[in-house]
């Protein structure tokens, strides 16, 4: 049999010896051949195999000049397969920095340096204005980013495209993260107070009834999803199967529930029962008023001619009403915050807090949406009074 390492002679006169080996096939089923050139027949061999005992361990990666910007660009229509066009256009959102700073490089080149200098680079200085870089990004869209990141190059592994994901131990610097808490200006849910005083002043307002949905902890996308035929005011049960969100502040997408825990039925509390059936019935009488020029869609959210409002056309009118009301600006989801923290505080179980936002894990709704401040803890402070005895009066 021909040895397969052939001896070949430059136009220099140097010596050098070559062969090719087969690496298996591509994803396409096409076949990879390598060429294997060294200066001596030892290392030729030796590089055989290697190579050849990789292949058959299945641990060899086939070298490829694919950039990192190209395989994000492949992951994200991958993933088309299983999340929606919303989280698809989030994923492209969060995955820009990377592309900026770091898609010209080679997949197989890209190191745990190169994605650490990445990550303290945009933490401190990361956002873009006008294409120029300019204020620090918060370090929770950071965390984001990589989290993204590492997904992406965690299946770039299991493609056998890299060896080990050079993301998997990259983290957001502890000095990084104690400036953005301290500097960050973070708003805050609404009081009880705020909500009372929202409540109580849009009263007599035409969105009563679909803006106290949002006081009852659904999404924008919900509220504005919602049809007369997903309530049941004889028994006051609304359904919750269609949201109606924005693509980039200006499309509107109809689709199911972001996940499967979403599709949820939630009993009506009194006070949105109520406006329900008088919204129902002003509609009715809206109808009547327009005609010919009246749009029957079966949405609750709509206008005096049965146009659907948006989740941006609800939340601008939302502020409007803020304003006039002289309250802090908040927004709609953030109201969710207030209405989940609420019925945590209030004893509501784990399971049914869960329940109620539409998740399945009841740890993540508490750790998301509840957070805990001092005038919370006001009942853990009359219980210490009992504690260390009859208190006194404070003037």
């Amino acid at each position: 049999m021909a040895d397969p390492i052939r001896k070949i002679t430059l136009r220099n006169g140097t010596v050098r010896y070559r062969t090719v080996v087969d690496a298996g096939r591509d994803e396409n089923g096409k076949r990879i051949q390598l060429t294997i050139t060294k200066d001596t027949k030892t290392e030729v061999k030796a590089e055989r195999d290697r190579i050849l005992h990789q292949r058959s361990a299945g641990t060899f990666i086939a070298p490829s000049k694919m950039t990192l910007g190209e395989w994000l660009e492949q992951w994200l229509e991958y993933k088309r397969r299983d999340v929606e066009e919303t989280t698809i256009r989030t994923y492209r959102l969060a995955l820009v920095h990377v592309v900026d700073r770091l898609g010209h490089l080679r997949l197989q080149e890209l190191t745990e340096d190169h994605i650490q200098e990445f990550v303290d680079e945009v933490v401190t200085n990361g956002r873009r204005r006008g294409g120029e870089p300019g204020t620090r990004l918060a370090v929770s869209t950071v965390e984001g980013i990589l989290t993204r990141l590492r997904e992406a190059l965690g299946r770039a592994v299991a493609r056998k495209l890299i060896a080990t994901s050079p993301a998997q131990y990259v983290r957001v610097a502890l000095v990084d993260k104690k400036t953005d808490k301290r500097d960050r200006d973070k708003v805050k849910p609404w009081t009880v107070a705020e909500v009372q005083t929202f409540v109580r002043g849009m009263e007599q307002d035409r969105l009563f009834a679909p803006l106290l949905l949002s006081l009852m902890g659904l999404r924008p996308a919900e509220v504005c999803g919602q049809r007369w035929t997903d309530v049941d005011l004889s028994v006051g049960i609304l359904e919750i199967t269609t949201t109606r969100t924005m693509i980039g502040n200006h499309r509107v997408l109809e689709k199911d529930t972001k996940t499967a825990s979403g599709e949820r039925a939630l009993p009506l509390p009194q006070g949105p029962w109520e406006a329900l059936r008088r919204f129902r019935d002003q509609q009715a009488a809206e109808r009547v008023a327009a005609g010919d020029a009246y749009t029957e869609t079966g949405y609750i959210v709509v206008n005096e001619l049965g146009i659907p409002l948006n989740t941006r056309q609800l939340r601008e009118y939302a502020y409007r009403l803020m304003r006039e009301l002289g309250l802090r600006q908040v927004r709609l989801y953030d109201a969710r915050h207030s209405v989940l923290k609420a019925l945590a505080v209030s004893g509501v179980p784990d399971v049914i807090l869960a329940a109620w936002a539409g998740h399945t894990n009841a740890a993540f709704t508490k750790r998301k949406y509840v957070s805990i401040e001092a005038e919370d803890m006001r009942a853990a402070a009359l219980a210490l009074d009992v504690f260390h005895g009859a208190p006194r009066e404070l003037t």
